[in-house]
């Protein structure tokens, strides 16, 4: 497998939030992981990504700062755990956070130079560039206009613009359809489909199970920090217990 999560379990102070969770992406895969709020969906993306090592060790001294990890995460191959999060993104393990958070002072096109900071070829630079904007034309045409300005959903897209610029090997998409309307989660699916189909490897969290099942090809289904199911999309509707108690269908 290109990304392997064996066993992560993680605590806030005495609360535990994952319970041993097992999840599994293949290179050009497309996976998802739904379940209801509070299930520890976006922790689990933000263990992956490194980003709950970066808040124990930030807090480390204060009770905020009382946060435990346990497990193992496996990128091609390597064992990330020890890893800082700005090591994982750059070794393509890239998140792309809910609700975007650009930099809002930032223009949208400054936005995706910050993004490509490590690139230092030009051609390359320009190639992934256009890239994106042939995804999302609007954001060429936003390109300088200030990013705090934009609407939720283009927010959402310069999101996920700013993690293919980063050259993300594994895109992890943390509920992109947040506050959208049901047209702009259309579009915003088809374009992860698309990214999908150049032969990005997805990781994709989404309480929105309907959208969530017609574009991935595996998912998982968390309830407060535990797998209750796994499968492809007929699987998981043709057990009625998970989907009328975990997945409101």
């Amino acid at each position: 497998m290109y990304l392997e999560v064996r066993h992560v379990s993680v605590w806030f102070d005495t609360a535990q939030v994952l319970d041993r969770v097992d999840v599994a992406v293949d290179e050009r895969e497309l996976v998802a992981v739904v379940g209801p709020n509070g299930a520890g969906k976006s922790t689990l993306l933000r263990t992956i990504a490194g980003l709950v090592d970066w808040e124990r060790d930030a807090l480390k001294g204060t009770r905020a700062g009382r946060i435990r990890i346990e497990g193992s995460i496996v990128f091609e191959g390597k064992e990330m755990g020890n890893l800082p999060a700005y090591e994982r993104a750059r070794r393509g393990l890239v998140i792309c956070p809910e609700r975007g958070r650009p930099f809002r002072e930032l223009t949208v096109l400054e936005n995706l130079k910050a993004a490509a900071y490590s690139i230092r070829d030009e051609a390359l630079f320009r190639k992934d560039l256009e890239k994106v904007y042939h995804l999302f034309p609007v954001l060429k045409e936003r390109r300088n206009q200030s990013a705090g300005t934009l609407s939720g959903g283009e927010r959402t897209m310069l999101a996920i613009a700013r993690s293919l610029m980063s050259e993300a090997k594994l895109l992890m998409v943390d509920e992109p359809s947040t506050g959208l309307s049901p047209l702009l989660k259309e579009d915003l699916f088809r374009r992860l489909q698309e990214i999908h189909g150049m032969g990005m490897a997805i990781l994709l969290v989404e309480q929105d199970v309907s959208y969530a099942f017609e574009v991935a090809q595996r998912n998982y289904v968390l309830s407060k920090g535990h797998v209750v199911g796994r499968g492809h999309r007929e699987e998981l509707l043709a057990d009625e217990f998970l989907r009328k108690v975990y997945l409101g269908l």
